[in-house]
Parts: structure tokens; C-alpha cells; sequence
């Protein structure tokens, strides 16, 4: 069972806290990059691997309550500039693949536009908003192949209630340039690469390989749970596990992959008809 009796009330932090404390962050990180850049999957490939492993995709355009779908077609900009250094990656054994690494900063400067953020569980818009929907696809996808990974942060609130939800809660992954990163590992003997495109209505990925899978993995929801917290507000729990098995469907393993907590943000028993 998952511990989800207690979650402490959201800490609310002054302007010029979250100014220097962002900073202070972005800095840490760009330091880190300096000292081991040598491990970063940084070469793109021309041609793609034969084999694909996993192959995922996403709505581009969703209508969401108050919100001005101009900043859904941000996004689709925001996204394209995006995966233009990702697209073709290869990722060789041994090597890091860091999705700020590759990417940079979502500035203005660079083409990009505001899109949808979502800043202590309120929406704003920024530069470079909607990338989540990117480090969603690919967390997706990592957990369908033997690719490790090495750094992915949960969001901390739930939003929007599960209309049209496709998958399991709390199976994205959140983004923040560049201290709230999407990282994976490549610990197995062979070389992957990822493949990124857009489609009229949809993002699309793959993990390809130079050798076909020989698993087959399964990820489910396990422990779902709403908790009245003691401060009034909600909270959702859950956790995240995977089976793994071989092509002649024999069970290798059942593991635990991640428990997440968020605050929500709407009522628990809202109906479809209040939110569309």
C-alpha cells in the first residue's frame, strides 16, 4: 500500500524567493552539464534503426475550460522547435539522454511562443508553455523499453479531472528548463534512438532500435486513491507499476515503478458537464 494519509498544505512563496531560487537552480544544473557533458547522447542520425521498439502519440489541439486555444497552437510551434535537436537521437550504451540538454532555453529570441504552463497548480503562460505534453510522450514510451530512467519529476497537482484521460494518472512527466529535466540512460548493450513528429493533429514518437525487442512490458495502475486532506483540500494518490514479459508471454517480472501525490485542484466528484 502507498502512503497517502497526509499531505501538508501547499507553501505558497513570496516573488523574490521563486526569482533566485529558479536561478540558483538553472545555474546548479548548467554547472553539472559542464562537468559531465562527455556522457550526453548529443549525435543525431540521418536514417533511422529498423526496429521499433515503442511507438506512441498524443492529441495536439485540446479544448480546455477558460483556456484560449491560441495557446494550444503555441504549443504546436513551441513543439516543433523542440524536437527539430531531438529528432533521429541516437543514444548509444552508456550514455545520458537530458531533454533541457538538447533543447535549451525556450526563450522568445529563439522562436518560441507563450504556451500553457502551470505554475503551483494555476494556469499562466510562458515561453516554451506546452512542452510537458512533450516529456509526457517520451516518459510514456520510456517505460515500454529497457532504457533506464535516471530523473523525471511528477506533477505536484492534478489539475483537470480525467475526461478523455487515456492513460493512467500520473504517468507524465513535468518540465521546468532546465532543473526539471527528463532523463534516461541507456544501460543495456545496444543503441536506441529516438524518432519525434508532428502530424496535423498529433505528436508522434518512437524508440527504435538497431535489434528487435525480445520483452514486452505492461504498465498499469495500482492503489488509486482520493484522500480529504486535513487542511480541506484534496489529494490523489496512486502508483505506477510495470510487468515485463517474453515474446511467448511468460511473466518476468512485476515491478513498482513510481507512487505519485498531487493536490487537486477540482472538486473530486465534478461532473463532465461542469468542465467542458
Amino acid at each position: 500500500m502507498i502512503d497517502a494519509q497526509k499531505v501538508n498544505k501547499p507553501v505558497i512563496r513570496g516573488k523574490w524567493r521563486k526569482y533566485f531560487g529558479k536561478r540558483y537552480f538553472i545555474l546548479k544544473r548548467r554547472a553539472q552539464w559542464l562537468k559531465t557533458a562527455s556522457q550526453y547522447a548529443s549525435h543525431r542520425h540521418d536514417s533511422l534503426l529498423n526496429h521499433v521498439i515503442i511507438a506512441h502519440s498524443s492529441i495536439l489541439l485540446r479544448p480546455l475550460k477558460d483556456v484560449d486555444m491560441q495557446y494550444q497552437h503555441n504549443k504546436i510551434t513551441n513543439l516543433k522547435l523542440a524536437i527539430t535537436p531531438i529528432d533521429k537521437l541516437i543514444i548509444k550504451p552508456g550514455q545520458t539522454f537530458s531533454l533541457w540538454y538538447l533543447v535549451g532555453k525556450p526563450s522568445k529570441k529563439r522562436g518560441f511562443l507563450k504556451g500553457l504552463v502551470l505554475q503551483s497548480g494555476t494556469i499562466g503562460y510562458d515561453y516554451g508553455g506546452g512542452l510537458c505534453q512533450l516529456g509526457n510522450l517520451i516518459y510514456w514510451m520510456l517505460l515500454h523499453s529497457p532504457l533506464t530512467v535516471t530523473e523525471r519529476w511528477r506533477h505536484g497537482y492534478d489539475v483537470f479531472p480525467d475526461v478523455n484521460r487515456k492513460l493512467p494518472f500520473g504517468s507524465g512527466a513535468t518540465l521546468s528548463y532546465n532543473y526539471v529535466d527528463l532523463q534516461f540512460k541507456n544501460t543495456t548493450d545496444k543503441t536506441y534512438q529516438l524518432h519525434l513528429y508532428l502530424t496535423g493533429e498529433r505528436l508522434h514518437g518512437e524508440i527504435r532500435s538497431e535489434n528487435p525487442s525480445i520483452l514486452r512490458y505492461e504498465v498499469y495502475e495500482d492503489y488509486h486513491q482520493i484522500k480529504h486532506q486535513f487542511w480541506g483540500g484534496y489529494t490523489r494518490h496512486n502508483r505506477l507499476k510495470r510487468k515485463t514479459f517474453t515474446l511467448s508471454n511468460q511473466l518476468l517480472t512485476d515491478e513498482v515503478i513510481t507512487e505519485n501525490h498531487a493536490i487537486m485542484m477540482y472538486e473530486p466528484m465534478i461532473s463532465e458537464s461542469n468542465i467542458k
